[in-house]
């Protein structure tokens, strides 16, 4: 009977265990999008898509690379694909134009959970993508960008998702949308 009682406590104690593994599914859902209409198409979520479009403009002025002249920013973005800035000091510099943007964000049973993150993106002259580096805040120097970019292997306008859950932290990665 002692026997008998010690394993139903025992099982009892590890029973919040095996619930918690079996809770609901965490998911991370990722998109790097060219505009809000194609973020709002993949997503279905026409909010998120226009604030993490805004805050991704507001970072790419203070994180985009930023050149002394144009002829030096166009000669790593691409003609006509630089404009001149101001940062909050006044100061002039020349950058390239935010080409897309991403968003991420934690999905809790397909329901937003804990807000998003987002930021800007860039396509260099060859066409590829990049966005800054973690830390980046973009200084002017002669001859090119300080800013440390890192370039990024996503396909533009289609949110991947991300599934964490489960017993023993298994991970798996689909895609959604074409």
């Amino acid at each position: 009977m002692k026997r008998s009682r010690t394993a139903a406590l025992l099982l009892m104690g590890t029973a919040p265990l095996l619930l918690t593994a079996c809770d609901s599914e965490n998911v991370a859902r990722e998109g790097l999008y060219t505009s809000v209409e194609a973020c709002v198409a993949q997503t279905n979520d026409s909010h998120t898509c226009k604030q993490a479009f805004a805050k991704a403009e507001q970072e790419a002025v203070a994180t985009a690379p930023r050149f002394a002249d144009r002829e030096s920013c166009e000669a790593s973005y691409g003609k006509e694909n630089c404009t001149e800035r101001r940062d909050n000091q006044h100061h002039s510099f020349f950058g390239p134009l935010m080409t897309g943007f991403f968003l991420s964000q934690m999905m809790r049973n397909g329901v937003a959970a804990n807000g998003f993150t987002s930021g800007p993106a860039f396509r260099d002259g060859n066409g590829n993508w990049q966005r800054p580096a973690a830390g980046a805040a973009g200084g002017v120097y002669r001859g090119g960008a300080r800013t440390a970019m890192v370039p990024v292997n996503a396909t533009p306008n289609r949110a991947v998702t991300t599934s964490r859950s489960g017993f023993g932290n298994s991970g798996s990665s689909r895609g959604i949308g074409g």
